[in-house]
């Protein structure tokens, strides 16, 4: 039995096992959800917690190699953190009624704090890989997405917020883009903001889901705090196309 078998019947297992759970959140979320406010709501978490949940196991299946990576704790604890971020999302067209008020910010806190966990555990245990490195930055994105978008959606964001949601794919479009066109791209350079910038979002983002402060605090804050994250990603984008000095 060749070694390539081998790694693709891990790869396989490794990625159906992932399934199986994903299956089992959707399904116990949907009867959480039911039993607190009705099957009418909890269809449309389902459907929209089921999309993102496929993408997730999507990404892991396309970027798997080694099934045994993708059982590492520390990837364990990412995908983790994908799941919360799909359960987060389901609450998209869901009215936030007392009963499920605080669930969109405790899942997405707890996936922000689990960000916090992983990529340290991995570091500590000697088990940093690629799959770890493409999930964590994967899921950072995923959590920029769908988080501010319920934010919105529920009245404690304000639309403009989604500013940074978008910034994401703006830049990544351009940098695709001038490939294409066979333009030079350089390395994005270091930066000393850039990491603690993204962990303000997330603490803001998670702050800003739960029913604590009132909107006409947070909506302010938010234009306060996304600020400085767009200016590093048109800053970026500026030093990677040569148009200022990295």
């Amino acid at each position: 039995m060749s070694g390539r078998y081998v790694r693709e019947r891990a790869r396989m297992a490794a990625t159906a096992t992932v399934g199986v759970v994903a299956a089992g959140t959707a399904i116990g979320g949907w009867m959480l959800v039911a039993g607190a406010v009705g099957d009418t709501a909890a269809n449309r978490w389902v459907l929209v917690t089921g999309v993102v949940l496929t993408y997730v196991v999507g990404y892991l299946a396309y970027h798997l190699d080694d099934g045994t990576a993708a059982l590492a704790l520390p990837n364990l604890l990412t995908l983790i953190r994908g799941g919360l971020y799909a359960a987060a999302a389901g609450f998209l067209f869901v009215p936030p009624v007392s009963p499920i008020q605080w669930a969109p910010a405790v899942c997405y806190g707890t996936g922000v704090a689990l960000d916090f966990v992983d990529g340290r555990l991995a570091r500590r245990t000697g088990r940093t890989t690629d799959l770890g490195t493409k999930l964590d930055l994967a899921f950072d994105t995923l959590g920029f997405l769908v988080a501010p978008l319920v934010g919105v959606a529920w009245g404690r964001l304000p639309v403009a917020y989604l500013s940074l949601s978008a910034a994401r794919y703006v830049y990544r479009a351009g940098i695709g883009w001038r490939k294409r066109r066979g333009r030079p791209v350089g390395d994005l350079p270091e930066s000393r903001a850039r990491r603690p910038l993204a962990a303000l979002q997330m603490g803001f983002i998670a702050v800003a889901l739960a029913p604590v402060l009132p909107t006409s605090v947070v909506h302010p804050l938010a234009l306060v705090v996304v600020a400085p994250s767009l200016a590093v990603f048109a800053r970026d984008y500026l030093a990677v196309t040569g148009r200022i000095d990295r």
